[in-house]
C-alpha cells in the first residue's frame, strides 16, 4: 500500500509551528507502528507553496516545494488579531485560497488548524458544512461567514471531506484522530503517551476566556453587561435589568440582543461560568459555596449550567484544572 500524501500549505504570515507539528507527529507515529510490527511507511509529508519563498510568521524562512497532488491538504493558521485587516489580508493570500479549491476539487482531503478556516471559508469550501476554529475569533469568522454552520465548542469537526480544528494544540487532536483512523488506536495512544498529549479531550469549551474575545458590542450592550458583571450573585431578574436601564422588557431583549447576538439571561450564565471556573482552579471551596458565590442557590441546577458550557461536571473540571502551588514553588494537580 502506498503510504498517504500529506501536504501542508506554506503562505506568509502563517505560523512555522502549524506547519510542522502534524507532520512531526506523524513521523512519531510512523517510529511507533514501526516498533509495533508494521513495515508500511504510512505518510510521506511535504511543505508546499504556489510561491518560491514563504516567510512564515516571526520570520522564519520555510523550505517549501511547488504545489502538487496530495491526498490530504493541512492549511495552517496565521497570526490574526483584533485590529488585523482581514480583507486585506485574504486577498493577498488569493494565490493559496485558489489552491486550496483546486486540491479539494480534485478530491483532496482539506485539513484547516486554527484560523486557517478563513483561508478554507474563502475557498468556498464550508458553506453549508459544520465547522470550528479558534474560539477567540469564532465571532468574527460567524459575521464573516454566516453560511457556516459554527460549532465553536469543538475541537475537531470533520463534515464531508473538509476537518477543521480549534486553536494550535488542536492540531494534535486532529493528529491522534488522524493516526487512529489509519494505524490504528493503539498506535495513536503511544504517540500520545511519547509525545505527552492529552488524547481525550472532546471540547474547546473549558478554556474560552470571555475576557479576551474582542467586544463588538455597542453602547447599550456594554452598559447592561457592566452592569450584569458588578451583579453576579444577584437573582436575574428581566424586569428590574429593564427598569434600570429605563427601557421596557422587550426594548431590553430587542436592543441587546442586535448589538451582543445572544440575551442577557445568556450573557449572564456565560459570565457566572467563567467565575465559577476561576473559583475551581484557584480555590479549594466547595461547589456549592461557589455556586452561591455566582448566583446559583441551587448546586444541582448550576451543575447543570456550567455542564452545558464546558462540557465537563464541576467536580470533573477541577479534577483537571485545579493547580496549588507547593512549598518549592511548582504547581501540582490536586484531586477532589
Amino acid at each position: 500500500m502506498s503510504p498517504l500524501r500529506v501536504g501542508v500549505l506554506a503562505y506568509p504570515g502563517c505560523f512555522a509551528s502549524e506547519v510542522f507539528g502534524v507532520p512531526d507527529l506523524l513521523a512519531m507515529a510512523t517510529h511507533v507502528a514501526a516498533a509495533q510490527g508494521s513495515v508500511q511507511p504510512a505518510y510521506e509529508t511535504s511543505v508546499i507553496s504556489p510561491r518560491r519563498r514563504v516567510i512564515a510568521s516571526g520570520g522564519s524562512v520555510l523550505d517549501v516545494s511547488a504545489v502538487c497532488p496530495v491526498d490530504v491538504l493541512i492549511v495552517p493558521g496565521f497570526e490574526l488579531s483584533p485590529t488585523l485587516d482581514l480583507d486585506a489580508t485574504l486577498a493577498n493570500l488569493g494565490p493559496e485560497v485558489a489552491s486550496i479549491r483546486s486540491q479539494a476539487a480534485s478530491g483532496t482531503a482539506v485539513v484547516s488548524i486554527c484560523v486557517g478556516a478563513f483561508l478554507v471559508a474563502e475557498a468556498g469550501l464550508l458553506g453549508g458544512r459544520e465547522a470550528t476554529t479558534s474560539w477567540l475569533f469564532a465571532d468574527r469568522f460567524a459575521r464573516r461567514y454566516a453560511d457556516v454552520r459554527l460549532r465553536p465548542e469543538s475541537l475537531v469537526v470533520t463534515d464531508r471531506g473538509v476537518t477543521t480544528t480549534a486553536a494550535f494544540s488542536a492540531m494534535y487532536d486532529f493528529a491522534l484522530q488522524f493516526i487512529g483512523e489509519h494505524d490504528g488506536p493503539r498506535v495513536a495512544r503511544s504517540t500520545a503517551r511519547i509525545a505527552l498529549v492529552d488524547d481525550a479531550r472532546s471540547t474547546q469549551a473549558p478554556y474560552v476566556d470571555l475576557a479576551l474575545i474582542p467586544t463588538v458590542g455597542r453602547e447599550f450592550s456594554l452598559s447592561v453587561k457592566r452592569w450584569l458583571d458588578q451583579n453576579l450573585s444577584a437573582r436575574y431578574d428581566l424586569p428590574t435589568l429593564a427598569q434600570e436601564f429605563h427601557v421596557s422588557t422587550r426594548t431590553m431583549l430587542r436592543r441587546f440582543g442586535e448589538e451582543a447576538g445572544e440575551t442577557p439571561l445568556a450573557y449572564l450564565q456565560r459570565v457566572r461560568v467563567r467565575r465559577a471556573r476561576h473559583l475551581l482552579e484557584t480555590t479549594d471551596r466547595t461547589v456549592a459555596s461557589i455556586a452561591s458565590d455566582v448566583g446559583y442557590r441551587d448546586p444541582g441546577a448550576f451543575s447543570g449550567i456550567f455542564a452545558r458550557h464546558t462540557g465537563q461536571r464541576p467536580r470533573e473540571y477541577r479534577a483537571k484544572f485545579h493547580r496549588r502551588w507547593d512549598h518549592h514553588g511548582s504547581t501540582r494537580r490536586t484531586e477532589t
